[in-house]
């Protein structure tokens, strides 16, 4: 399929136009109006610092039902001995930084460029962007960021520099949206972290079927 080259204007092609690794789209901006629109359809930007940005919708999309979240026995453990303190939204910024810079194996750099940053923390200021955060002992160890549109959270990244530190806040984080009445979490794509909490694939055409009602 060709992949689609977008312009000055708020818009984008149909999901199911993406290619096989969920391109759908390259160029255009990080303006506030097109993330959210992008977001809204089920489409999210991921590209390295100097390209062109580029929107995927990929097929199938990893996701995490709230109910479905699993807590291993070990970590319920961590859980009761209360060393970490969950926190939402203290320190948004240093959350995107802790992302852009903590070790990731397999992965040289990182797409969290300075403009990602600067999208990302004006979603912030508008209550749109938000972080999860574990401390520990005063200090910020742990966490994730992302973005909620009506009863949907699009998770972006997450760090850890303590075991355990990222699970925690994202088990506090799934917990504290499903008392909420989220409905979804979009994982965006696997991971094996993800995927011991309980996130699972399912086909583009179900997870686009459920922003309609989700989405508000």
């Amino acid at each position: 399929m060709a992949v689609y080259w977008l312009d000055e204007d708020i818009w984008f092609p149909p999901v199911d136009e993406a290619t096989d690794d969920g391109l759908l789209a390259v160029g255009g901006d990080l303006r506030l109006e097109r993330l959210i629109f992008a977001y809204e359809n089920g489409i999210f930007p991921w590209y390295n610092e100097g390209e062109e940005p580029m929107w995927f919708a990929p097929d199938p999309r990893f996701v995490l039902f709230p109910d479905e979240l699993k807590v291993s026995k070990s970590m319920k453990q961590v859980i009761n001995k209360g060393a970490f303190e969950f926190r939402v939204n203290t320190v948004f910024e240093q959350v995107i930084d802790n992302c852009a810079t903590v070790f990731r194996k397999d992965q040289p750099g990182t797409w969290i460029s300075p403009d990602i940053k600067n999208a990302y923390t004006s979603l912030h200021n508008l209550g749109l962007a938000l972080s999860a955060e574990t401390w520990q002992n005063g200090m910020l160890v742990g966490g994730l960021y992302g973005v909620l549109l009506g009863n949907v959270f699009y998770g972006e990244s997450m760090f850890s520099h303590q075991s355990n530190a990222s699970k925690f806040a994202f088990i506090s984080w799934v917990s504290l949206l499903k008392s909420k009445g989220i409905q979804l979490i979009d994982c965006q794509v696997h991971t094996p972290h993800l995927e011991s909490l309980g996130a699972r694939m399912i086909a583009r055409s179900e997870f686009m079927s459920l922003l309609p009602f989700a989405v508000l």
